[in-house]
């Protein structure tokens, strides 16, 4: 059984590695490479090239694309670019934007991963005739007995097992992810040990396709009339002045609301885009205590039936998880409730549930109940 899990030698293991032109999924390439792996290189240009080309720190566009072909001409591994740029734009723009007309919180990576890198370029792949597809997501998977099983990363800090949850069963079976099992000061040294010429390369932070982060340019490009005005009203009732559109406000958002007069902060704590409004309220009302995810995805081997199950629910990529029971409500949906009440919780975020270091799956956050709130 060679390191990937195949019961054959590397050399007669194929493998296509989606590389983003950074320097995590180059020293997968790399490492995959020197293993004996037949490695291919594929990268996906996903959005304006123009535009791209402009910004540092890009994924997928521009010069990332120059880095990547260089980086394979180093490593002697054939690479193709495949324009995915009306998929992506169609699965993952698209459904950002109108995520946040319906005042949601989206998180597009998670798409990316679940619409386009998981579910074309994996099909891409099998195409191609890999044994696999591998990244450079810090996560971990091992094989169980119904299949592979999702994990973790070692380095806590890099852990990208949050934007992960929504990766089917199927899909696992047929995903590599080598550097899980490493620090990422480790893999900046490998880059260097092999001489690629992104081991300096800083990671990409921002959204790939919204420059300086300004998500609401991105919103009224793709959807002209987003930025309607309406009223910022108090939850007792009271109309304290006016916005420029829902799309520039967040739940649990405090600075920039544009009213003041109040003895205490306010804070953003519901978003009504029907009637174009902004809740504000106390920081208390931000407060959720139970939560309805919508498109549930299951990857651990007890699934939950009719009984409560307890896990642990990491709302943010950012925050520790929690503990919290879960119920299914159907097929797709299930009702989260938490132990201890947590804040800023948004329609639109993903909910992934966690026991130990194992994701056990997650959903997307439909609606809230807070008593302040509702």
């Amino acid at each position: 059984m060679n390191g990937l899990g195949f019961d054959r030698a590397p050399a007669d293991t194929r493998v296509v590695v989606a590389m983003s032109g950074g320097v995590d999924s180059s020293v997968t390439a790399a490492l995959l490479a020197r293993q004996g792996y037949e490695v291919i290189g594929i990268t996906l240009q996903l959005y304006d090239h123009g535009v791209a080309v402009q910004k540092k720190g890009a994924c997928c566009a521009g010069q990332d694309i120059h880095d990547a072909r260089r980086v394979c001409e180093s490593l002697g591994i054939p690479h193709y670019v495949l324009d995915y740029e009306s998929r992506f734009s169609d699965a993952v723009m698209d459904d950002f934007a109108d995520s946040y007309l319906r005042g949601e919180t989206p998180i597009p990576c998670v798409r990316c991963n679940e619409r386009v890198k998981f579910r074309d370029l994996l099909q891409t792949a099998r195409d191609l005739g890999a044994d696999c597809l591998a990244t450079g997501h810090y996560v971990q998977s091992f094989p169980g007995e119904g299949g592979w099983r999702l994990f973790k990363a070692v380095d806590a800090r890099r852990d990208q097992s949050y934007f992960l949850f929504s990766t089917t069963r199927e899909q696992l079976d047929f995903l590599r992810f080598p550097l899980g099992g490493l620090e990422k000061p480790d893999v900046r040294m490998l880059a260097e040990d092999f001489g690629l010429i992104v081991a300096d390369k800083p990671d990409s932070q921002d959204i790939c396709f919204v420059p300086q982060g300004n998500y609401a340019s991105v919103i009224e490009r793709l959807r002209p009339g987003a930025a309607d005005p309406g009223e910022i009203v108090h939850l007792d009732g009271r109309v304290l002045g006016q916005h420029e559109g829902i799309i520039h406000y967040t739940i649990g958002q405090r600075r920039g609301i544009g009213v003041g007069g109040t003895a205490d902060p306010l804070y953003v704590v519901k978003l009504e885009p029907e009637s174009r409004r902004v809740i504000v309220g106390p920081k208390a009302a931000l407060d959720i205590g139970r939560f309805i995810a919508r498109e549930l995805n299951w990857l651990g081997e007890d699934r939950p039936e009719t009984d409560e199950q307890d896990v642990f629910v990491r709302i943010r990529n950012t925050q520790e998880p929690v503990k919290a029971r879960v119920r299914l409500l159907d097929d797709r949906r299930a009702q989260i409730t938490l132990c201890t009440p947590q804040a800023g919780i948004s329609p639109g975020q993903a909910a992934v549930f966690y026991d130990g270091d194992e994701v056990l799956g997650g959903g997307w956050i439909e609606r809230t109940e807070s008593p302040l709130a509702n």
